[in-house]
C-alpha cells in the first residue's frame, strides 16, 4: 500500500517518536511511505533512515499563536495551498491512504476527502478550551476521517463529547524499550551530582502547560527540607516560548537552587538522562493525553509522580509504580513527593513500573493494533 503520512512538527519529542515508529512499522511490513512535514528538523533524517521519502511543504499547522484575525487568515490561505499540493501528491504518487498525526494537521483530511481515499487521524491531544476550537476540530474529525485513533481513554472520553464515539478507537502507545532497559551510562559524575544523592527530574519541551515553573516551585519547597536532593530538567522551548527560560531562572534564584538544579536543554541521550534520575515528575498543567516520556521513565525503572489528569491516570498504578499529585497545590505536591524520597521505596516502585510498562504497554501490541487499522 502507498501511504501519505503528515505530521505537525520535525522534533524528536513524544508525538514525533510515535510517528517515527509508525513509519518504521509500515516500511518494515513492505508498504511505501511518503511523509510531508512543514519544516526541516532532526526528524527528517530519522524518517529517511526508516525508508520514507520526505517532502517539506507548509501544511498550515494549527497553533494557538494563529488565534488572531490576521493569524486565521494566514492559516486559511496556507491550508488552501497545502490542500492543493497534497491532492497533487496523492494523484501523482498513487496514494491509497492518508494518515494525519495530531489534530494540528488539517490539510490531509481535506485532500483525502476531495480525492476519495481513506483518511485516518491519530489524535494525541485533549482540547477543552477554547470551546469553539474543540467544536470545530470535533466537526472536522467526525466529517473528514474514516477512523480516529486516540492514544488513551482520556483522549477518547474528551472527544466523544463532539465526535461520534463509534469512530474513535483507543490504541495505547508502545515504543522500543531496549535503549532504556539496557542503558548503563548516567550523567551524575559529569554534572557533579554526589553518587548517593536522590535526583528528581523531568523531561519535556519548555511550554507554559508542561509545568517547568511548577516543577521549580516544588523543588524550592523540597530544597528547604531536603537540601541534598538534586533536580534535573531536560528539554528545549517550543518556538515562541523562549521567554520562559528567563522566568525559570528567576525561580531558581528565588529559591536559591543554583547548586542543585541542572538544566540540560535539548538532549538526544534521553536514556542516559533518565538513568540519572531516581524519581520522575510529570508536572503538566493541562491534561497530557498519553505522555510517551512516562513509558520511557518506567522502562528506565523510575517511579513516576504525575499531575492528576489525562493519560497518566491510565499509566501509573498509585502507591505501586508512582503516584498522582495536584496540578495547582505546591504544598500538597511537596508532601506527596516527600513520602517517596527513600532509596528503597524508589527502587521497589521502579522495578514495578518497569514490569508494568513491558506488560501493559508493549511495542508488539501497539504494532499489531496499528497495522490492523492502517492496512
Amino acid at each position: 500500500m502507498r501511504i501519505l503520512l503528515l505530521h505537525s512538527s520535525s522534533d524528536e519529542y513524544g508525538a514525533s517518536k510515535i510517528f517515527l515508529g509508525t513509519v518504521r512499522l509500515l516500511n518494515r511490513e513492505g508498504h511505501t511511505t511518503l511523509v510531508v512535514l512543514s519544516e526541516p528538523g532532526p526528524l527528517v533524517s530519522l524518517l529517511e533512515s526508516a525508508g520514507a521519502k520526505v517532502i517539506i511543504e507548509k501544511l498550515g499547522i494549527l497553533r494557538r499563536k494563529y488565534f488572531t484575525p490576521r493569524g486565521i487568515v494566514n492559516r486559511l490561505l496556507t491550508l488552501q495551498r497545502a490542500k492543493k499540493k497534497l491532492q497533487h501528491i496523492i494523484r501523482e504518487e498513487g496514494i491509497e491512504l492518508v494518515f494525519s498525526n495530531t489534530t494540528g494537521v488539517l490539510a490531509g483530511a481535506f485532500a483525502a476527502k476531495n480525492c476519495g481515499i481513506r483518511h485516518i487521524w491519530h489524535v494525541h491531544e485533549i482540547i477543552e478550551q477554547p470551546a469553539w476550537l474543540k467544536k470545530i476540530i470535533g466537526l472536522l474529525l467526525g466529517q473528514y476521517s474514516h477512523t480516529i485513533v486516540a492514544v488513551s481513554s482520556a483522549v477518547k472520553e474528551s472527544w466523544e463529547k463532539v465526535v461520534p464515539a463509534e469512530k474513535i478507537i483507543v490504541v495505547h502507545n508502545g515504543i522500543d524499550y531496549n535503549p532504556y532497559l539496557n542503558q548503563q551510562q548516567d550523567l551524575r559524575e559529569h554534572l557533579g551530582i554526589p553518587p548517593h544523592a536522590i535526583v528528581v527530574g523531568m523531561v519535556g519541551r519548555v511550554h507554559f502547560w508542561k509545568g517547568q515553573k511548577y516543577f521549580l516551585s516544588i523543588a524550592g519547597e523540597l530544597h528547604k527540607k531536603y537540601p541534598e536532593v538534586h533536580f534535573l530538567m531536560a528539554g528545549d522551548a517550543f518556538p515562541g516560548y523562549e521567554y520562559l527560560y528567563k522566568e525559570m531562572q528567576q525561580l531558581v534564584e528565588l529559591h536559591d537552587l543554583n547548586e542543585v538544579v541542572h538544566q540540560l536543554g535539548f538532549r538526544k541521550d534521553v536514556p542516559a538522562v533518565l538513568r540519572s534520575i531516581d524519581l520522575f515528575l510529570l508536572p503538566s498543567q493541562q491534561p497530557d493525553p498519553f505522555p510517551t516520556v512516562i513509558l520511557e521513565a518506567m522502562a528506565s525503572s523510575q517511579p513516576v509522580i504525575a499531575t492528576h489528569f489525562g493519560g497518566a491516570l491510565e499509566m501509573i498504578e498509585p502507591g505501586v509504580t508512582g503516584d498522582w499529585m495536584p496540578p495547582d497545590d505546591i504544598d500538597r505536591a511537596t508532601t506527596i513527593i516527600s513520602s517517596w524520597l527513600d532509596k528503597s521505596i524508589l527502587q521497589k516502585a521502579g522495578e514495578a513500573g518497569r514490569k508494568r510498562v513491558l506488560e501493559k504497554f508493549s511495542l508488539a501490541v501497539w504494532e499489531e493494533k496499528m497495522l490492523n487499522l492502517l492496512t
